[in-house]
Protein backbone atom coordinates (compact mmCIF):
# COMPACT_ATOMS: atom_id res chain seq x y z
CA UNK A 1 0.00 0.00 0.00
CA UNK A 2 1.31 3.47 -0.87
CA UNK A 3 2.40 5.80 1.90
CA UNK A 4 0.66 8.94 3.01
CA UNK A 5 2.30 11.80 4.88
CA UNK A 6 0.82 13.61 7.88
CA UNK A 7 1.98 17.16 8.67
CA UNK A 8 1.39 18.30 12.25
CA UNK A 9 2.39 21.36 14.34
CA UNK A 10 5.10 20.37 16.75
CA UNK A 11 5.23 17.01 18.48
CA UNK A 12 2.44 14.53 17.85
CA UNK A 13 2.55 13.93 21.60
CA UNK A 14 1.64 17.53 22.51
CA UNK A 15 -1.01 17.51 25.27
CA UNK A 16 -3.66 19.31 23.24
CA UNK A 17 -6.98 18.09 21.88
CA UNK A 18 -5.90 18.69 18.29
CA UNK A 19 -2.71 16.67 18.71
CA UNK A 20 -4.54 13.86 20.49
CA UNK A 21 -6.96 13.75 17.57
CA UNK A 22 -4.13 13.68 15.01
CA UNK A 23 -2.36 10.96 16.98
CA UNK A 24 -5.47 8.77 17.14
CA UNK A 25 -5.96 9.05 13.38
CA UNK A 26 -2.31 8.27 12.62
CA UNK A 27 -2.32 5.25 14.93
CA UNK A 28 -5.63 4.04 13.50
CA UNK A 29 -4.41 4.32 9.90
CA UNK A 30 -1.29 2.36 10.73
CA UNK A 31 -3.27 -0.34 12.50
CA UNK A 32 -5.50 -0.59 9.42
CA UNK A 33 -2.43 -1.23 7.25
CA UNK A 34 -1.95 2.26 5.83
CA UNK A 35 1.73 3.33 6.07
CA UNK A 36 1.98 6.88 7.46
CA UNK A 37 5.00 9.16 7.63
CA UNK A 38 4.54 11.89 10.25
CA UNK A 39 6.28 15.25 9.94
CA UNK A 40 6.43 16.95 13.35
CA UNK A 41 7.05 20.52 12.26
CA UNK A 42 9.12 23.02 14.20
CA UNK A 43 8.05 26.66 14.54
CA UNK A 44 5.01 28.60 15.67
CA UNK A 45 1.50 28.01 14.26
CA UNK A 46 -0.70 29.56 13.01
CA UNK A 47 1.38 32.75 13.32
CA UNK A 48 4.09 31.17 11.20
CA UNK A 49 7.65 32.25 11.98
CA UNK A 50 10.78 31.60 9.84
CA UNK A 51 11.32 28.25 11.60
CA UNK A 52 7.82 27.13 10.63
CA UNK A 53 8.25 28.20 7.03
CA UNK A 54 11.57 26.37 6.78
CA UNK A 55 10.15 23.23 8.40
CA UNK A 56 7.16 23.08 6.06
CA UNK A 57 9.27 23.73 2.97
CA UNK A 58 11.72 21.00 3.96
CA UNK A 59 8.94 18.49 4.68
CA UNK A 60 7.26 19.13 1.33
CA UNK A 61 10.60 18.67 -0.48
CA UNK A 62 10.94 15.22 1.08
CA UNK A 63 7.58 13.92 -0.14
CA UNK A 64 7.53 12.16 -3.53
CA UNK A 65 5.19 13.66 -6.15
CA UNK A 66 1.75 12.04 -6.21
CA UNK A 67 1.87 11.08 -2.51
CA UNK A 68 -1.24 12.02 -0.51
CA UNK A 69 -0.67 14.38 2.39
CA UNK A 70 -2.93 15.11 5.35
CA UNK A 71 -2.25 18.56 6.79
CA UNK A 72 -3.44 19.78 10.19
CA UNK A 73 -5.33 23.05 9.77
CA UNK A 74 -2.96 24.95 12.08
CA UNK A 75 -0.15 24.24 9.61
CA UNK A 76 -2.13 24.66 6.41
CA UNK A 77 -3.66 28.01 7.29
CA UNK A 78 -0.33 29.38 8.49
CA UNK A 79 1.47 29.01 5.17
CA UNK A 80 -0.95 28.98 2.22
CA UNK A 81 1.73 29.98 -0.30
CA UNK A 82 3.88 26.95 0.53
CA UNK A 83 1.02 24.54 -0.09
CA UNK A 84 -0.22 26.37 -3.18
CA UNK A 85 3.19 25.86 -4.76
CA UNK A 86 2.98 22.08 -4.22
CA UNK A 87 -0.73 21.53 -4.80
CA UNK A 88 -0.30 20.22 -8.35
CA UNK A 89 2.17 17.58 -7.19
CA UNK A 90 0.83 16.46 -3.80
CA UNK A 91 -2.84 15.47 -3.34
CA UNK A 92 -3.74 17.38 -0.18
CA UNK A 93 -6.34 16.62 2.51
CA UNK A 94 -6.97 19.47 4.93
CA UNK A 95 -7.87 18.45 8.49
CA UNK A 96 -9.72 21.34 10.14
CA UNK A 97 -10.38 21.35 13.89
CA UNK A 98 -11.93 24.85 13.82
CA UNK A 99 -11.45 28.00 11.71
CA UNK A 100 -8.25 29.72 12.77
CA UNK A 101 -9.83 33.17 12.82
CA UNK A 102 -12.23 32.09 15.59
CA UNK A 103 -9.54 31.63 18.24
CA UNK A 104 -10.38 33.58 21.40
CA UNK A 105 -8.36 36.71 22.07
CA UNK A 106 -7.56 37.73 18.48
CA UNK A 107 -8.00 41.29 17.34
CA UNK A 108 -10.28 41.90 14.35
CA UNK A 109 -7.20 42.50 12.23
CA UNK A 110 -5.59 39.24 13.33
CA UNK A 111 -8.81 37.26 12.85
CA UNK A 112 -9.38 38.69 9.36
CA UNK A 113 -5.80 37.93 8.35
CA UNK A 114 -6.08 34.32 9.50
CA UNK A 115 -9.40 33.85 7.72
CA UNK A 116 -7.89 35.19 4.49
CA UNK A 117 -4.93 32.86 4.84
CA UNK A 118 -7.12 29.85 5.55
CA UNK A 119 -9.42 30.68 2.62
CA UNK A 120 -6.40 30.86 0.30
CA UNK A 121 -5.00 27.60 1.63
CA UNK A 122 -8.27 25.68 1.31
CA UNK A 123 -8.61 26.84 -2.29
CA UNK A 124 -5.61 24.67 -3.15
CA UNK A 125 -6.58 21.37 -1.48
CA UNK A 126 -8.17 18.23 -2.92
CA UNK A 127 -10.40 17.42 0.06
CA UNK A 128 -11.44 18.85 3.41
CA UNK A 129 -12.04 16.94 6.64
CA UNK A 130 -13.78 18.62 9.58
CA UNK A 131 -13.96 17.17 13.07
CA UNK A 132 -17.62 18.11 13.55
CA UNK A 133 -20.74 19.17 11.68
CA UNK A 134 -20.45 22.49 13.50
CA UNK A 135 -16.98 23.16 12.10
CA UNK A 136 -18.10 22.16 8.61
CA UNK A 137 -20.95 24.63 8.91
CA UNK A 138 -18.62 27.41 10.04
CA UNK A 139 -16.29 26.78 7.10
CA UNK A 140 -19.25 27.33 4.78
CA UNK A 141 -20.72 30.28 6.68
CA UNK A 142 -17.39 32.10 6.67
CA UNK A 143 -16.87 31.41 2.99
CA UNK A 144 -13.68 29.45 3.66
CA UNK A 145 -14.63 26.41 1.58
CA UNK A 146 -17.57 25.81 -0.74
CA UNK A 147 -16.95 22.20 -1.74
CA UNK A 148 -18.00 18.95 -0.08
CA UNK A 149 -16.71 18.58 3.47
CA UNK A 150 -16.14 15.16 5.00
CA UNK A 151 -16.90 14.73 8.70
CA UNK A 152 -14.59 12.68 10.92
CA UNK A 153 -15.90 13.10 14.47
CA UNK A 154 -13.53 12.19 17.30
CA UNK A 155 -14.04 8.83 18.92
CA UNK A 156 -13.52 7.87 22.52
CA UNK A 157 -12.15 4.88 24.37
CA UNK A 158 -14.35 3.18 26.91
CA UNK A 159 -13.19 3.89 30.43
CA UNK A 160 -13.96 2.68 33.94
CA UNK A 161 -16.93 4.56 35.35
CA UNK A 162 -16.09 6.69 38.38
CA UNK A 163 -17.57 5.65 41.69
CA UNK A 164 -20.55 7.56 43.11
CA UNK A 165 -19.55 9.52 46.21
CA UNK A 166 -21.59 9.47 49.38
CA UNK A 167 -23.60 12.62 49.94
CA UNK A 168 -21.69 15.25 51.89
CA UNK A 169 -18.19 14.52 50.54
CA UNK A 170 -15.95 17.33 49.35
CA UNK A 171 -16.91 17.78 45.68
CA UNK A 172 -13.93 17.32 43.37
CA UNK A 173 -14.16 19.41 40.21
CA UNK A 174 -12.07 18.48 37.17
CA UNK A 175 -11.27 20.80 34.26
CA UNK A 176 -9.01 19.57 31.44
CA UNK A 177 -7.69 21.82 28.69
CA UNK A 178 -4.61 23.80 27.76
CA UNK A 179 -4.42 26.96 29.87
CA UNK A 180 -5.28 29.39 27.07
CA UNK A 181 -7.84 32.20 26.69
CA UNK A 182 -10.19 30.09 24.53
CA UNK A 183 -10.54 27.49 27.28
CA UNK A 184 -11.83 30.12 29.73
CA UNK A 185 -10.13 29.02 32.94
CA UNK A 186 -10.19 32.65 34.09
CA UNK A 187 -13.99 32.60 33.83
CA UNK A 188 -14.07 29.40 35.89
CA UNK A 189 -11.89 30.92 38.62
CA UNK A 190 -14.22 33.93 38.73
CA UNK A 191 -17.20 31.58 39.06
CA UNK A 192 -15.51 29.58 41.81
CA UNK A 193 -14.78 32.79 43.69
CA UNK A 194 -18.56 33.25 43.85
CA UNK A 195 -18.82 29.75 45.37
CA UNK A 196 -16.40 30.25 48.25
CA UNK A 197 -19.15 29.18 50.66
CA UNK A 198 -19.48 25.75 49.00
CA UNK A 199 -17.43 22.63 49.74
CA UNK A 200 -15.32 21.96 46.62
CA UNK A 201 -11.82 21.55 45.27
CA UNK A 202 -10.91 22.13 41.61
CA UNK A 203 -8.07 20.80 39.46
CA UNK A 204 -7.22 22.80 36.32
CA UNK A 205 -5.22 20.29 34.29
CA UNK A 206 -3.54 21.41 31.08
CA UNK A 207 -0.38 22.69 29.44
CA UNK A 208 0.65 26.06 30.85
CA UNK A 209 3.29 26.71 28.17
CA UNK A 210 1.12 27.40 25.13
CA UNK A 211 0.18 30.84 26.46
CA UNK A 212 2.49 31.46 29.40
CA UNK A 213 1.18 35.00 29.89
CA UNK A 214 -2.41 33.83 30.27
CA UNK A 215 -1.34 30.99 32.57
CA UNK A 216 0.42 33.51 34.84
CA UNK A 217 -2.72 35.65 34.85
CA UNK A 218 -4.85 32.69 35.93
CA UNK A 219 -2.38 31.81 38.71
CA UNK A 220 -2.38 35.45 39.89
CA UNK A 221 -6.20 35.48 39.83
CA UNK A 222 -6.32 32.34 41.99
CA UNK A 223 -3.90 33.92 44.46
CA UNK A 224 -5.78 37.23 44.51
CA UNK A 225 -9.00 35.44 45.46
CA UNK A 226 -7.27 33.41 48.14
CA UNK A 227 -8.04 30.11 46.41
CA UNK A 228 -4.55 28.59 46.16
CA UNK A 229 -5.51 25.82 48.60
CA UNK A 230 -8.65 24.97 46.63
CA UNK A 231 -7.58 25.29 42.97
CA UNK A 232 -4.56 23.39 41.64
CA UNK A 233 -2.73 23.84 38.32
CA UNK A 234 -0.57 20.72 37.95
CA UNK A 235 0.14 21.30 34.24
CA UNK A 236 -0.21 18.60 31.60
CA UNK A 237 -0.37 15.05 32.96
CA UNK A 238 0.58 11.63 31.65
CA UNK A 239 -2.18 9.32 30.43
CA UNK A 240 -2.05 7.30 33.67
CA UNK A 241 -2.17 10.41 35.87
CA UNK A 242 -5.02 11.81 33.79
CA UNK A 243 -7.00 8.61 34.30
CA UNK A 244 -6.41 8.88 38.03
CA UNK A 245 -7.73 12.45 37.91
CA UNK A 246 -10.89 11.27 36.17
CA UNK A 247 -11.40 8.52 38.73
CA UNK A 248 -11.02 10.98 41.61
CA UNK A 249 -13.50 13.51 40.14
CA UNK A 250 -17.14 14.12 40.99
CA UNK A 251 -17.96 16.74 38.35
CA UNK A 252 -16.36 17.74 35.05
CA UNK A 253 -16.21 21.44 34.09
CA UNK A 254 -15.31 22.95 30.71
CA UNK A 255 -15.69 26.76 30.61
CA UNK A 256 -14.54 27.21 26.99
CA UNK A 257 -15.53 30.23 24.96
CA UNK A 258 -15.40 28.08 21.82
CA UNK A 259 -14.76 24.47 20.80
CA UNK A 260 -14.70 22.92 17.36
CA UNK A 261 -15.94 19.72 18.99
CA UNK A 262 -14.88 19.32 22.64
CA UNK A 263 -13.26 15.89 22.95
CA UNK A 264 -12.96 16.13 26.72
CA UNK A 265 -16.75 16.26 26.99
CA UNK A 266 -17.13 12.79 25.47
CA UNK A 267 -14.17 11.57 27.53
CA UNK A 268 -15.90 12.76 30.70
CA UNK A 269 -19.10 11.04 29.60
CA UNK A 270 -17.09 7.86 28.96
CA UNK A 271 -16.23 8.00 32.68
CA UNK A 272 -19.85 8.60 33.66
CA UNK A 273 -19.16 12.08 35.01
CA UNK A 274 -21.83 14.78 35.13
CA UNK A 275 -20.78 17.95 33.32
CA UNK A 276 -21.08 21.71 33.57
CA UNK A 277 -19.92 23.48 30.42
CA UNK A 278 -20.88 26.27 28.02
CA UNK A 279 -22.66 26.54 24.69
CA UNK A 280 -19.50 27.87 23.01
CA UNK A 281 -19.11 26.66 19.43
CA UNK A 282 -19.84 22.95 19.02
CA UNK A 283 -20.34 22.36 22.75
CA UNK A 284 -24.05 23.09 22.41
CA UNK A 285 -24.38 19.86 20.42
CA UNK A 286 -21.49 17.80 21.84
CA UNK A 287 -23.02 17.73 25.34
CA UNK A 288 -26.03 15.39 25.67
CA UNK A 289 -28.66 17.47 27.51
CA UNK A 290 -29.33 14.76 30.10
CA UNK A 291 -25.64 14.55 31.08
CA UNK A 292 -24.97 18.11 32.16
CA UNK A 293 -25.75 21.80 32.27
CA UNK A 294 -24.62 24.39 29.72
CA UNK A 295 -24.30 28.15 30.23
CA UNK A 296 -23.45 31.05 27.90
CA UNK A 297 -19.69 31.29 27.29
CA UNK A 298 -17.90 33.99 29.23
CA UNK A 299 -20.68 34.37 31.82
CA UNK A 300 -19.06 33.66 35.21
CA UNK A 301 -22.25 34.26 37.16
CA UNK A 302 -24.26 31.81 35.05
CA UNK A 303 -21.46 29.27 35.37
CA UNK A 304 -21.41 29.75 39.15
CA UNK A 305 -25.19 29.27 39.32
CA UNK A 306 -24.99 25.98 37.40
CA UNK A 307 -22.07 24.74 39.49
CA UNK A 308 -23.83 25.64 42.73
CA UNK A 309 -26.85 23.63 41.65
CA UNK A 310 -24.81 20.47 41.09
CA UNK A 311 -22.41 20.94 44.02
CA UNK A 312 -25.09 21.57 46.65
CA UNK A 313 -27.86 19.26 45.41
CA UNK A 314 -26.81 15.59 45.56
CA UNK A 315 -30.03 14.55 43.83
CA UNK A 316 -29.28 16.81 40.86
CA UNK A 317 -25.70 15.56 40.74
CA UNK A 318 -26.81 11.93 40.71
CA UNK A 319 -29.49 12.66 38.08
CA UNK A 320 -26.89 14.11 35.71
CA UNK A 321 -24.46 11.29 36.49
CA UNK A 322 -27.14 8.77 35.49
CA UNK A 323 -27.68 10.76 32.29
CA UNK A 324 -23.95 10.62 31.56
CA UNK A 325 -23.90 6.87 32.06
CA UNK A 326 -26.81 6.40 29.68
CA UNK A 327 -25.14 8.66 27.10
CA UNK A 328 -21.93 6.69 27.59
CA UNK A 329 -23.55 3.69 25.91
CA UNK A 330 -24.08 5.66 22.69
CA UNK A 331 -20.49 6.85 22.29
CA UNK A 332 -18.62 5.75 19.16
CA UNK A 333 -15.00 4.61 19.10
CA UNK A 334 -12.41 5.97 16.65
CA UNK A 335 -13.14 3.51 13.84
CA UNK A 336 -15.67 5.65 11.89
CA UNK A 337 -13.28 8.63 11.82
CA UNK A 338 -10.35 6.44 10.84
CA UNK A 339 -12.39 4.80 8.07
CA UNK A 340 -13.36 8.23 6.69
CA UNK A 341 -9.73 9.38 6.54
CA UNK A 342 -8.62 6.01 5.15
CA UNK A 343 -11.14 6.21 2.31
CA UNK A 344 -9.94 9.69 1.33
CA UNK A 345 -6.28 8.66 1.39
CA UNK A 346 -7.01 5.62 -0.78
CA UNK A 347 -9.02 7.78 -3.19
CA UNK A 348 -6.07 10.17 -3.52
CA UNK A 349 -3.71 7.27 -4.12
CA UNK A 350 -5.94 5.94 -6.90
CA UNK A 351 -6.18 9.33 -8.56
CA UNK A 352 -2.45 10.06 -8.35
Amino acid sequence: MNHCHFLVPGSLDRPTGGSRYDRAIVEGLRQAGQPVVVHELAGEYPGADPAAEAAVAEALRQIPPGTPIVVDGLVLGALPACFAAESKHLPTIALIHHPLGEETGLSHTQADALLRQERAALATVNAVLATSEFTAGRLRELGLYRGAIHIARPGVQRADVVRIRPNGDLVQLLCIGSITPRKGQDVLVEALHQLSDCDWQCHLIGDTRLDATFARQVKAQISRYGLTERITLPGALSADALEQAYQAADLFVLPSHYEGYGMVITEAIAHGLPIVTTTGGALATTLPPTAGLATPPGDATALATALRQVITDPHRHDQLARGARIARETLADWQPAIATVMALVQEMNQDA
